[in-house]
């Protein structure tokens, strides 16, 4: 939510999916997903769905559909977002991010796609590079942006290092 401005890289990858006429599901918070948003209107893209929790998105900037996720959580708690945020993981192909390097609701969609063996792409906002995320090994190389103080949030707000255990777990498994 702190990410107000888009990158120049970040454009470059939105233009890309645009061209490419992919159905772009955004998020409705404040920050990057409103940016995000505004910036497909301005390219005139019709093919975008909103995602929110609870009757109405905070955000819809181009007045597109909208995929309102019930939720039996609090409003406004860390747990009637994350419904959103799960459903979208379920129905997105690919997830392209901009993260902080901080931020827990990110670093959770990150975990939520690689879960379901889906690929992220993150674009580390202060070193302004894309990372591909498709593996445990890529989820952990991320990590090094954080801090220890960040880590430690993480591990407290969405339990960070057991849902890493589950996924290195989940993929042993798969070999065993």
């Amino acid at each position: 939510m702190n990410i107000k401005h888009l990158d120049p890289k970040v454009k470059e990858r939105i233009d890309n999916i645009v061209a490419q006429d992919f159905e772009v599901v955004v998020g409705d918070a404040d920050g990057a997903d409103t940016s995000i948003q505004q910036y497909l209107v301005n390219h005139g893209t019709t093919r975008a769905i909103v995602f929110c929790s609870g009757e109405r998105p905070r955000n819809n900037v181009g007045h597109w559909p909208v995929q309102c996720v019930e939720t039996s959580h609090s409003q406004g708690s860390r747990a009637f977002f994350t419904a959103k945020d799960i459903r979208m993981a379920e129905v997105a192909d690919i997830g392209l991010m901009i993260w902080d390097a901080k931020s827990t609701g990110t670093l959770s969609n990150v975990i939520e796609l690689l879960a379901r063996k889906k690929k992220s792409v993150v674009f580390v906002n202060k070193a302004k590079v894309f990372k591909n995320i498709a593996t445990v090994e890529q989820l952990e190389d991320l990590l090094s942006f954080m801090s220890e103080h960040a880590k430690q949030k993480a591990d407290e707000k969405i339990r960070l290092f057991a849902r890493i255990d589950a996924l290195k777990h989940e993929q042993i498994q798969m070999f065993a």
